[in-house]
């Protein structure tokens, strides 16, 4: 049952915008994310390079959550995500090409490809030094 003493909202007046929730004077501001320990930066760019095994969402995602947390992690994340990129392409070119047998070879070379410069580039990251793949389309800069 309603209320007749409870006055109904007029349809033909326009509601007010919402308005976002603000803090109050002098409540604390969400942190920015702390940038990575060394240890930490190292860890995570090998681990963008290992991810590449799986394929390019690890190195993309990895660079996007820690690009502006380590120096080290961004640069290794680009380089694999440009590596898997270029991988993913051969993927592409070995499935249109699979109407005929060399398609096939194609997907599999890429993969075995992938799959040895992947942990050879975590080999190298995991010790601190930058790996440079020997062929990628650097399409990240």
């Amino acid at each position: 049952m309603t209320d007749p003493n409870d006055s109904a909202p007029d349809p033909d007046q326009p509601t007010p915008p919402l308005q976002p929730p603000t803090a109050p004077k002098g409540a604390p501001q969400p942190a920015a994310a702390a940038p990575l320990s060394q240890e930490q930066d190292v860890q995570w760019g090998s681990f963008a390079h290992l991810g590449g095994v799986l394929g390019f969402l690890s190195a993309l995602i990895i660079w996007l959550v820690f690009k502006d947390r380590g120096s080290f992690t961004n640069t290794e994340a680009k380089e694999a995500l440009n590596f898997q990129i270029t991988i993913l392409f051969a993927y592409v070119i070995g499935w249109v090409l699979s109407i005929i047998f060399i398609g096939i070879l194609i997907v599999w070379a890429a993969w075995i490809v992938s799959v040895v410069f992947s942990i050879i580039a975590f080999m190298k990251a995991k010790d601190g030094q930058h790996y440079r793949y020997p062929f990628a389309v650097r399409l990240i800069k």
